[in-house]
């Protein structure tokens, strides 16, 4: 490391300490601490704004516990009534479900990083050096985040990215959860759902799928005008997306913005492609029924020169889970088989298409029967 980046690095342990009311200074940033409250808040608002799916969802709710029951409020049955009060009295039903489904568990995840010093070295001219480390990490959370979010399938003890490299060890995540506590809202669990234009599989086009998959959700949720459909690179060819009108011919802001628009809809519900979203799957729900729970004072940081292997080590953890508020509020489509992705998806004119008969074996299909929350 060059005596110049070695000043940078030691004002960034001297500031970071600082923040974090350490006495000691970049001593004290080489030993293990609890970030303090006001800068964990600060890296989780950077986190979120550096993705524009994580600004849309409940990406940082904040809870004292590390297991407990979630924040929102489902229901599962209707609530209103009229009692005869002369021959009985008026009896509150309780909507909400407090099943272990919805449990939440904060676990520890790892947002450990290193930085060559070759790499440290090239950025030190910049005086904005500190602002641009922290940043790239914050911004690489965030896209983890989103990454074990679709595809966390476990919180395995001792993970392994070679093996999973999307990160399905890491922690559960919300399809996950969906899979396992949501069967009713899990069309054709374990099968493959195929679209055929010509009438030969279970659906003439996506519309139908969609249109027919929303039945699934809760009577009281089908008609929210906040319901979206999230879907992945393999439904919709590139072709029929567009990137948000405000990002304009710059590349960088391209890059930077993780969620991109459809210019159709699907089933009359507005469509979006988020990254690392399973291909052929789809989700329809509302942004705000997805939730990362952080908890409070969990966060611990180190920072250390590793001259053995010439970098700079980050150590980062904090307790999180990945949180939906409301199963009934879901419908969870997977293993969607397109033949002609061309002549399969129609204009938003067409979104009222009727599905031709599903298999008779399916016992998960939309519509056969009105389901509760959770399954």
């Amino acid at each position: 490391m060059q005596p110049h980046t070695r000043k940078l690095f030691n004002d960034l342990k001297n500031t970071t300490a600082r923040i974090n009311g350490l006495s000691g200074g970049a001593l004290a940033a080489a030993e293990q601490f609890t970030v303090a409250p006001n800068a964990a808040q600060k890296l989780e608002q950077t986190i979120q704004e550096s993705s524009e799916f994580l600004s849309r969802i409940n990406s940082n709710v904040p809870v004292n516990q590390q297991v407990g029951q979630t924040i929102g409020i489902g229901t599962i049955s209707s609530l209103a009534s009229r009692t005869d009060t002369r021959n009985g009295e008026r009896n509150p039903a309780n909507p909400t479900d407090s099943s272990e489904k919805y449990r939440y568990e904060c676990v520890q995840t790892n947002y450990d990083s290193a930085l060559p010093y070759p790499l440290l070295d090239a950025w030190a001219h910049r005086p904005e050096f500190r602002i641009i480390v922290n940043t790239a990490i914050a911004e690489q959370q965030g896209r983890d985040r989103i990454m074990i979010g679709f595809n966390g399938i476990q919180a395995a003890i001792q993970t392994d990215r070679s093996k999973n490299p999307l990160l399905q060890d890491v922690n559960i995540g919300w399809l996950e959860k969906i899979r396992q506590n949501a069967e009713k809202q899990h069309l054709r669990k374990g099968a493959g759902v195929k679209i055929r234009a010509d009438g030969s599989g279970d659906y003439v086009n996506l519309d139908a799928l969609v249109f027919d998959a929303k039945t699934l959700l809760q009577p009281w949720y089908r008609n929210r005008t906040d319901l979206v459909v999230l879907i992945g690179d393999g439904l919709i060819h590139d072709k029929y997306l567009r990137l948000i009108s405000t990002a304009g011919d710059d590349t960088q802001k391209q890059v930077a913005r993780d969620i991109l628009l459809s210019n159709v809809s699907l089933g009359g519900l507005p469509t979006y492609r988020v990254p690392h979203f399973p291909e052929n799957a789809l989700l329809i729900t509302t942004f705000k029924n997805l939730s990362i729970y952080v908890q409070n004072n969990s966060r611990r940081r180190q920072i250390v020169d590793a001259p053995r292997r010439n970098q700079i080590e980050d150590y980062e953890s904090v307790n999180e889970a990945f949180v939906v508020e409301d199963y009934g509020l879901c419908s969870f489509v997977e293993h969607i088989d397109i033949g002609d992705a061309v002549s399969t998806i129609n204009d938003s004119s067409s979104n009222t298409s009727a599905p031709t008969t599903p298999p008779t074996d399916n016992s998960n299909a939309a519509g056969t029967e009105t389901s509760k929350a959770g399954g």
